[in-house]
């Protein structure tokens, strides 16, 4: 089975992250995209994103290194449905690194040129159900 293109989309997210490249990174997300910083807080518009990613980075020391698991993706009309693994590793605030896996799952848009673009970026996944 071939690698579907929408994880190599994710891997250059994550490196973009990764590397505080936040103008690689929007390059990945629709204009009218929607982020879950963290459950009750959504970021939604590029410009929003981006500050968005640029806090989290900032609260992470420049450490946060993101990769991915497993993934499956459901494709349907011109939207495809990303459920996977993503992978975090931070700092823990006393020299050592936490690394916490979550159940993600993210909306891409085909365009019409042929990229795949991130209209919902949710890392919480269903865990989101969890939160009151």
């Amino acid at each position: 089975m071939s690698t579907h293109p929408i994880r190599q989309v994710i891997e250059a997210c994550d490196k973009a992250i990764s590397d505080r490249d936040f103008d690689s990174l929007m390059a990945h997300y629709a204009v009218d995209a929607a982020l879950v910083i963290k459950p009750g807080m959504i970021a939604r518009g590029k410009n929003d994103i981006r500050k968005a990613f640029i806090a989290i980075s900032d609260y992470f020391q420049d450490q946060l290194v993101v990769e991915q698991g497993e993934m499956q993706v459901i494709e349907g009309a011109q939207d495809a449905l990303v459920i996977m693994e993503t992978v975090l590793h931070f700092p823990d605030g006393q020299g050592g690194t936490v690394t916490t896996t979550r159940r993600a799952t993210y909306v891409f848009r085909h365009e019409p040129d042929g990229r795949w673009v991130c209209t919902i970026d949710n890392s919480y996944g269903t865990s989101l159900l969890d939160h009151k």
